[in-house]
């Protein structure tokens, strides 16, 4: 299992990206648009980022843009993200963190061909949980 952080921006992920890179030489691995997901997005939406994975000193950042309906401030703009090497592994978890807490999306199938789900736990931080599942 690996731990990372995930941070979220309000249309300016991109920017902030940018700035991180050339602040700590860091490499983007990664970005996905809003405009290649399935789930559609409007039109001043589609260029932003959906995710984004960049090295920083060894350590995988994961960035987005908040979606069209959330407005994120300071503080609540993160979350910790888990990548588990099983099933089993990920739903213990999932269901421990969770507990007195507030599923804010429960663990399913994605189309990126993961198992992913998100909560709040019960002091407040906000959690992802993603198992890649094996490719067949």
């Amino acid at each position: 299992m690996a731990l990372n952080i995930y941070i979220y921006f309000n249309g300016n992920c991109e920017e902030a990206m940018n700035f991180y890179q050339g602040a700590t030489g860091g490499t983007i691995d990664a970005i996905q648009r809003y405009g290649d997901a399935p789930m559609g997005t409007g039109d001043s939406y589609k260029d932003k980022i959906l995710h984004a994975v960049m090295t920083i000193y060894g350590s995988k950042v994961m960035f987005s843009d908040a979606s069209e309906k959330r407005h994120i401030s300071a503080g609540d703009n993160f979350s910790l993200a888990l990548d588990f090497k099983s099933d089993e592994d990920i739903i213990n978890a999932f269901n421990a963190l969770s507990a007195g807490g507030q599923i804010t999306m429960p663990l399913q199938d994605t189309f990126w061909g993961a198992r992913f789900g998100m909560c709040a736990d019960k002091f407040g931080i906000n959690w992802m949980f993603n198992f890649d599942k094996p490719k067949k």
